[in-house]
């Protein structure tokens, strides 16, 4: 099986109810993370990576800014001849309230793609997985379905957790919806599956005419009916489901392990490019262990911080623990700690904030403090 065979899916708008500040007015899959990246950047990048050409996503709101950034696909070497990216907004007054029924007001998309196979994924993950290996996994293992995971402690802000018993051959023996866990590490499924598409759209429909819309639970019926594989995506992976995971992730990227698991370059990560001019550090400034993106001003103190395009810090401002999106300006003399600061925001002089590590403050886009 060739992954050119393969049609990538994208659920872009995942958790977005657990996301709820950062996905106020963009879906959960174009939320910035990392500086310069979005989330959905990383699974675009897989995807394109492992040769699949032809992918979708599903959005079913605030979609505007997924559209501004994934355009075309060109960043991702998705606009070729033989290549494609498309956005799947609702249409027709019809409603994306499950995964079966977003699936099935698919059908006409899905079913007139020319690949054999399809790649469901989440947008909300965060990783640098080859799917080449997955597709050698299903084809080696004669697969119906391949359900992808990772080991790990389960994510606060998950909602009902998929948790697989996999037998020493990669068989799923059982597939476990929001079990009693306290602490330790699982199995975990983040809802990337391979599937075939004509036996995918026969459950769908079968799922329908049951009135049966809950993707997991389907999925667990599966595992009786169909040969079942799962394949351990051994890297790092992260799953922003709460505000916390988002703050986590963006200070785990300080770890120059991480960093390299992530941004491997023989499977670079892709995003829009913005031309800028390099950043400007001050004679007042001070920086340690942050990442800064192009274009940004210092003349502070940054400490743990990461910095997306077009930060202005003004003199004699100390911030610490903070992820600042781009255009935002700290003014002179402000005090900054655990704070998440959106796009265009102006902090103004003098401005004292201090969140938690557990508890980091938002600030949303475009306020004046």
């Amino acid at each position: 099986m060739r992954s050119n065979n393969v049609l990538g899916f994208i659920f872009a708008d995942t958790l977005e109810n657990k996301l709820a500040e950062l996905a106020s007015s963009r879906t959960t899959a174009s939320i910035p993370i990392g500086g310069k990246y979005r989330l959905i950047d990383f699974v675009l990048s897989n995807m394109s990576n492992s040769g699949i050409n032809n992918v979708g996503i599903v959005a079913k709101s605030n979609y505007q800014s997924l559209m501004d950034h994934v355009g075309s696909g060109s960043a991702y070497d998705l606009s070729k001849r033989r290549s494609n990216l498309t956005i799947l907004p609702p249409c027709g007054g019809k409603t994306f309230s499950s995964f079966v029924e977003t699936i099935y007001n698919m059908h006409g998309y899905i079913e007139h793609c020319r690949e054999d196979y399809i790649l469901l994924a989440q947008g909300n993950i965060v990783t640098n997985l080859d799917y080449s290996e997955v597709f050698d996994f299903h084809s080696k293992n004669n697969a119906d379905i391949t359900l992808v995971y990772s080991t790990g402690s389960v994510p606060s802000g998950y909602e009902q957790p998929v948790i697989l018993d996999v037998a020493d051959d990669g068989r799923v023996e059982r597939v476990l919806i929001n079990p009693e866990v306290s602490g330790g590490e699982f199995n975990l499924m983040y809802g990337t599956i391979l599937i075939k598409k004509d036996l995918l759209m026969s459950e769908i429909r079968h799922a329908l005419s049951l009135n049966q819309l809950d993707a997991k639970r389907m999925i667990q019926k599966a595992v009786d009916k169909y040969r079942t594989f799962a394949f351990k995506n051994s890297g790092y992976c992260a799953a922003i489901s709460s505000i916390n995971d988002y703050f986590k992730f963006n200070t785990d990227l300080m770890k120059k392990e991480i960093r390299d698991d992530l941004f491997n370059p023989k499977r670079p990560i892709y995003t829009k490019v913005r031309d800028d001019k390099p950043s400007r550090y001050g004679l007042t400034c001070k920086v340690k262990n942050s990442m800064i993106a192009q274009g940004c001003v210092i003349d502070g103190e940054v400490e743990n911080c990461v910095l997306s395009k077009g930060v202005c810090v003004g003199e004699g401002a100390k911030i610490s623990n903070c992820i600042v999106m781009q255009d935002t300006k700290i003014g002179c003399n402000t005090n900054l700690n655990y704070v998440i600061i959106d796009k265009d925001v102006t902090i103004k002089d003098g401005r004292s904030l201090m969140g938690y590590d557990s508890y980091p403050i938002y600030i949303a886009k475009k306020s004046v403090v």
